[in-house]
């Protein structure tokens, strides 16, 4: 069961997205919160394996919600659910450590699909979102990577995770075990100083990986 904290100021609106979510057998909401502040309390004292978070929210807003829950629950997987279908915004979600930026207006299917990539690890852009963050993206592309210590392994793996790619999916495209890759993965990330999946993610954008 995945277990869901929803975040949106709008009761009626809240109670909606609620009843799209739990259509799917396999998913819960376990908490919900008016405003990024009582999210964070909420993960204070619940586990929850995705939150879901507005943008625009009184007291605090989502993107510095979603920085506080990744810097203090780092396996948290946080997607913002927004109307602003913004690429500045969009950019600050993704690099304040969200793993997918979905607008209100997608079917419930797609934010179903969502919630479940951003929980197996994956990255989900919305597709008319995609297209305005990844030109954003590679607007600040640098130079390829020249870590000595990237091994040819790594760097595949670095690719896939740019591409938006789960472990399980990497695994299957590597033919590698599961734990493997979450290894390879940690392993990349302490090598390169990155705090998560999603900076892992931008990096190897930006750095002509993808």
């Amino acid at each position: 069961m995945i277990r869901i904290l929803l975040a949106e100021d709008q009761a009626m609106v809240r109670q909606g997205l609620k009843m799209m979510i739990e259509s799917d057998s396999d998913m819960l909401v376990t908490g919900e919160a008016g405003n990024g502040k009582e999210a964070v309390a909420l993960c204070e004292n619940h586990i929850f394996d995705v939150v879901v978070l507005d943008i625009r929210m009184p007291e605090m807003n989502g993107l510095e919600a979603a920085r506080i829950i990744r810097s203090r629950w780092p396996n948290t997987k946080v997607l913002m659910l927004t109307t602003f279908n913004d690429d500045q915004y969009a950019v600050e979600a993704l690099k304040s450590g969200a793993s997918g930026y979905m607008l209100k207006e997608a079917e419930p299917e797609a934010l179903i699909r969502s919630i479940r990539s951003c929980w197996s690890g994956g990255l989900s852009l919305q597709e008319d979102v995609a297209a305005k963050v990844i030109p954003k993206l590679l607007e600040e592309k640098i130079a390829p990577v020249v870590d000595a210590s990237i091994t040819p392994r790594e760097l595949s793996i670095i690719r896939l995770v740019g591409e938006g790619r789960s472990n399980r999916e990497i695994a299957d495209e590597l033919g590698l075990s599961i734990g493997t890759v979450k290894n390879h993965v940690s392993q990349i990330m302490d090598k390169l100083d990155l705090r998560d999946r999603t900076q892992l993610a931008i990096y190897a954008i930006r750095h002509n990986v993808v």
